[in-house]
């Protein structure tokens, strides 16, 4: 009888899982944080270090300071943001993963 509920719920998350998709989701989340981690690296070891060489000044973007206030790890959240959308973007754009929902 246990073995037969065991059966049962193992057999409808399997079900739930090829349903609703969840692997890809899944695997979208794994690649999200690789992906996640290449533009953080790119943004902080190639172009804050080419934007600190253009403007002079700190070695890096996030060291920059007004007074107390740490303007320059905003400034790289930022960059991190618009680096990692644009390549989310241009992925899409290359998979044509952007018309898959709209309407025909």
């Amino acid at each position: 009888m246990v073995r037969e509920q065991i059966r049962g719920t193992v057999a409808g998350f399997v079900e739930f899982v090829r349903e609703r998709g969840v692997m890809g989701l899944a695997i979208g989340f794994v690649l999200g944080g690789a992906v996640s981690r290449v533009t953080t690296s790119f943004s902080s070891d190639i172009v804050n270090p080419a934007l600190s060489y253009l403007f002079g000044g700190t070695e890096r973007l996030s060291d920059i300071m007004i007074g107390s206030v740490a303007i320059g790890k905003f400034l790289a959240a930022v960059l991190d943001f618009l680096v990692l959308a644009l390549a989310v973007y241009l992925i899409f754009r290359m998979l044509k993963l952007d018309t898959l929902d709209s309407k025909k």
